[in-house]
């Protein structure tokens, strides 16, 4: 009896001692401030810190990708005004084309009716020498009937004869 009597002495000594309990939890809420202070403290300040320095960086981003942004619409925007140049470019060169399709066909016509103006220019006054010389010639061809005729008096025949003889001279002449 003597064991089971002390076990039992000694647990209902041991019950729940509030001294204990008041103990303890007094050191654990001096253990919670003293770790507040020194250790959350400079935690929490580290975080906000890192939170900052987030915060900042994200910003930084977001700046960086608003500026490439701007910078894209930049060149997006020059893109299309070195095309408007280009077109612009192209379309006065087909002009300037055309206009000089246009003058050089237009100076061949001006050459291609000087020269047919001056051929029958030339073809005008050889046919006007070809008459003159004709002229001459029967002139000369009239001058000397009458000097036949003057020298003999001929009848119808004999003057028809001397005709046909003076056109066949002149006739093998030329």
């Amino acid at each position: 009896m003597s064991l089971d009597f002390l076990v039992l002495a000694s647990a209902g000594a041991q019950g729940i001692n509030t001294g204990d309990i008041v103990f303890q939890l007094a050191s654990f809420i001096i253990l919670l401030l003293l770790l507040r202070k020194f250790a959350f403290g400079p935690l929490m300040g580290i975080m906000k810190k890192r939170e900052e320095h987030i915060a900042n960086e994200i910003e930084a981003a977001e700046k960086a990708r608003q500026e490439a942004q701007k910078v894209a619409a930049q060149q997006a925007e020059a893109l299309k005004t070195a095309r408007q140049d280009a077109a612009e470019l192209i379309e006065n060169a087909k002009k300037l084309g055309e206009q000089q399709q246009k003058d050089i066909i237009e100076a061949a016509k001006v050459e291609a009716t000087r020269l047919k103006d001056a051929a029958v220019k030339e073809i005008q006054q050889e046919k006007d020498q070809a008459i003159s010389a004709l002229r001459e010639q029967v002139a000369t061809l009239s001058v000397l009937i009458a000097s036949k005729v003057i020298e003999k008096e001929l009848n119808e025949q004999d003057q028809q004869k001397l005709i046909d003889e003076y056109i066949k001279e002149v006739g093998e002449a030329r």
